[in-house]
């Protein structure tokens, strides 16, 4: 394989993260490397695939393919412990996408912007001269290279190799890690506009169930819990009870389990010579637990941020808490109004949940936005007013 034995950037994964940061620096004009442990880009896939229409696009612009949408959805439901359903105003579009068709599709474009990619490329350790971080040490189809990187952006996924090698914390406490699983189910009779999400904390304890459609009467239907309710049930027995209550005729097409991080960012996602992005930073939404937009974001602003850096020949911590600054002026303060939010959440019993769900149905339907939904059911911890208004009205009614 015609590999250099030094690129301005390299990128370790090639999730939207890491493809999304080789996009932007490559387009920069900088060379850039992408390796990826994986045979493929894009497999095996571990989401819930969900996305929403107005952050992918202001990502991606003109470059969305429609082979990506699986499912576009207009609607969604709250299913409280008892049964009743919420309909919340969200004027908002989403999309479920094809993950597989979407990252491979994504790596291309990386590759057409000038990126060099590899699969099947395992990270072994990193090269460090004094106190930066200069290469990576690497099993390319079991040959060992060593290859000088100026700067390294770690996108290898939640509690990061690459972030531990280079001296940052990447723990994630078991609260805030939701342990996942999901089944892509067939046959089933649903609305293929609407996302549903149940809520239990007897049956998802400090998480949710859910099931987004993927067209052809297909969704993918999971759960997450909370890390520390994980030993009294796990999450893959759960959603086999789940799934046998509510779709019983129901076959499975697939399954995979997984962990997701729903915490703050990490203290430190840079230091000299390194960037973290997407969950090797933890930037999923503490809520929903989604990370598809929140991690292109951090990818484009690493990738805009590194170029730079080597443009200037400055690739010191000094110059990319750029980067870090940057996320949290785009996502990272709501990252933490929402955090707090999903810390209240946590604290509503099965009996509080089903008398939200009752007072909402006492309101005109039009009126039953995110905002009040929130304010209904955190009525009992009112530090949280300005949380919801701050993080929930763009999109309310």
């Amino acid at each position: 394989m015609d590999l250099k034995k030094n690129y301005d950037i390299i990128v370790i994964g090639g999730g939207p993260a890491g493809c999304m940061a080789a996009i932007t620096a490559s387009q920069k004009n900088v060379s850039v490397l992408l390796l990826e442990k994986d045979r493929e880009i894009g497999y095996p896939v571990r989401c819930a695939e969900a996305v929403g229409k107005d952050g992918l696009e202001k990502l991606l612009a003109d470059k969305i393919d429609t082979r990506w949408i699986a499912a576009t959805i207009k609607k969604f439901q709250f299913v409280a412990p008892d049964g009743t359903i919420v309909y919340p105003q969200v004027p908002m579009t989403g999309y479920v996408l094809h993950r597989k068709l979407f990252d491979f599709d994504l790596g291309l474009l990386a590759s057409n912007a000038g990126a060099k990619i590899v699969t099947k490329a395992c990270v072994k350790g990193l090269i460090k001269d004094d106190d930066y971080v200069s290469g990576v040490r690497v099993d390319i189809n079991g040959t060992n290279r060593s290859i000088r990187g100026k700067i390294i952006i770690g996108a290898d996924g939640v509690e990061s190799r690459v972030g531990r090698w280079a001296g940052i914390d990447t723990t994630v406490h078991m609260r805030d890690m939701e342990t996942c699983a999901q089944m892509t189910l067939s046959n089933l009779d649903i609305d293929q506009n609407t996302c549903v999400f149940y809520f239990s904390q007897r049956k998802f304890p400090g998480g949710y169930g859910w099931v987004f459609p993927k067209g052809h009467n297909t969704a993918n239907v999971g759960l997450g819990i909370s890390g520390d309710n994980a030993r009294k049930a796990n999450a893959f027995q759960r959603l086999e009870e789940f799934i046998k209550d509510e779709f019983p005729e129901s076959s499975i097409m697939s399954k995979t389990v997984g962990g997701v991080p729903c915490a703050n960012r990490l203290p430190r996602i840079s230091k000299n010579g390194i960037l973290l992005a997407g969950d090797a930073a933890l930037q999923a939404n503490p809520v929903s637990g989604g990370g598809i937009a929140t991690g292109m974001t951090a990818g484009k602003i690493a990738g805009g941020i590194a170029a730079d850096a080597i443009r200037c020949d400055d690739v010191s911590a000094g110059f990319l808490m750029k980067y870090e600054k940057e996320w949290d002026a785009a996502c990272g303060n709501a990252q933490k109004r929402y955090y707090r939010l999903k810390e209240g959440i946590k604290k509503l019993t099965d009996e509080q949940l089903n008398q939200t769900a009752h007072a909402l149905k006492n309101i005109p339907q039009e009126k039953q936005t995110l905002v009040k939904i929130f304010q209904t059911a955190l009525i009992k911890q009112p530090g949280l007013l300005v949380d919801i208004i701050k993080t929930l009205s763009p999109f309310s009614t």
